[in-house]
C-alpha cells in the first residue's frame, strides 16, 4: 500500500463530514488535505483508543519526534510520507502539526475545563490551528482568512463537544466549562452517571438550559466566522463552507431533538451531507 492509498483509506474510513467537502477539491489540493486530515486522525486516535495513559503519552511523544524528523526530510510513517510533499507548497509548518499533538496531550492530562477561556486554548490547538492549515490548502489569498478559518474551526469543535457530551462523560471527560455547569446548576456527577431511566424532569430542564447556552455560543462563532471571510477568498474556501453547512445542520438537528446527547449520538445521513456539500458548491449557499 502506498502512502497515498493509506491516507485515502484513513480519511474515508472515518466517516467524517470533512470527507464530503474534500470530494469537490481539485486532485492536488484533495491529496494535501486528505494527508493532513489523516495525520489529525492518527494522533486523535491515540487518545480515543487509549487504555493506558502512559502508553498513549509515549505514542504522542513518538509522533512529536516523527513530525520533527519529517521536517528534516526523514519521514517514516506513511501519513507523514504522504504529507511532506505538500508542506512547502501550502505553507504547512512543524509548529502547526506539533500544536495538534499538544492538543491531544491536553486530552491525556486534563478531563475538566474551569471556564470557557480554559476551553478556548484546547479548541485553539485541536481545531483552530487545523482550520488555519485547511484554509491554506484550500487556496487562501487574504491574510484575514486566517481569522475566519480559526473561528470556524472553533465552531466545529464546540459542535463536536455538544454532540459528544454523553460519549465523553462515559470516558470520564467533561468539556463543558465547570463554571457554566455551576451557573445552570448541573452537577458533574449527573453527567458522568447519567441514566435515561433515572433522569428527572428537573435535571432535563437544567441540562437543556445549559446546552442551549453552549449552542448559542457555537452559532455566534459560525456567524462571526462568516463575517470575517473576505469576498476574494469565498470561492477558494468553499470546502470549509461545506463543512460549516454540514456541522451547523447537525447542531440544529441536536437543538430540534432537544439535546438527546447524553444517551445517543446525533448523525446526518451520508446523502444529507453530500446534498449540503453540493448545495454550497453549486449554489454558493451555506
Amino acid at each position: 500500500m502506498t502512502p497515498e492509498q493509506y491516507v485515502q483509506d484513513k480519511a474515508a474510513s472515518s466517516g467524517s463530514s470533512f470527507y464530503y467537502a474534500f470530494l469537490f477539491l481539485p486532485p492536488e489540493r484533495r491529496a494535501a488535505i486528505t494527508a493532513f486530515y489523516a495525520f489529525c486522525r492518527e494522533v486523535d486516535d491515540v487518545v480515543d483508543d487509549a487504555v493506558d495513559m502512559g502508553i498513549a503519552a509515549k505514542k504522542l511523544a513518538w509522533w512529536q519526534a516523527e513530525v520533527n524528523q519529517t521536517f528534516h526530510d526523514k519521514p517514516t510513517h506513511p501519513v507523514m510520507q504522504a504529507l511532506l510533499p505538500h508542506c512547502k507548497i501550502y505553507g504547512i509548518q512543524d509548529q502547526h502539526l506539533q500544536a495538534v499533538i499538544d492538543g491531544c496531550l491536553m486530552d491525556l492530562q486534563q478531563t475538566r475545563y474551569l471556564d470557557y477561556t480554559d476551553l478556548q486554548r484546547y479548541c485553539h490547538l485541536v481545531a483552530g490551528v487545523v482550520g488555519e492549515v485547511a484554509a491554506k490548502i484550500f487556496g487562501q489569498t487574504d491574510p484575514q482568512t486566517t481569522q475566519y478559518a480559526h473561528k470556524l474551526g472553533q465552531a466545529f469543535q464546540l459542535t463536536n463537544i455538544i454532540r459528544d457530551v454523553g460519549e465523553d462523560a462515559r470516558r470520564g471527560r467533561i468539556y463543558l466549562p465547570m463554571s457554566e455547569l455551576k451557573q445552570f446548576d448541573v452537577k458533574a456527577h449527573e453527567l458522568l452517571n447519567y441514566s435515561k431511566s433515572t433522569a428527572t424532569t428537573d435535571f432535563d430542564q437544567r441540562f437543556q438550559a445549559l446546552m442551549q447556552s453552549q449552542t448559542q455560543r457555537a452559532h455566534t462563532l459560525y456567524d462571526d466566522a462568516m463575517q470575517l471571510l473576505p469576498a476574494v477568498d469565498f470561492r477558494a474556501q468553499k470546502p470549509g463552507l461545506m463543512m460549516a453547512s454540514i456541522y451547523r445542520s447537525l447542531l440544529r438537528k441536536i437543538e430540534q431533538e432537544r439535546y438527546p446527547v447524553l444517551n445517543q449520538r446525533t448523525h446526518l445521513s451520508p446523502l444529507r451531507k453530500l446534498w449540503l456539500a453540493w448545495k454550497v458548491q453549486a449554489l454558493g449557499r451555506v
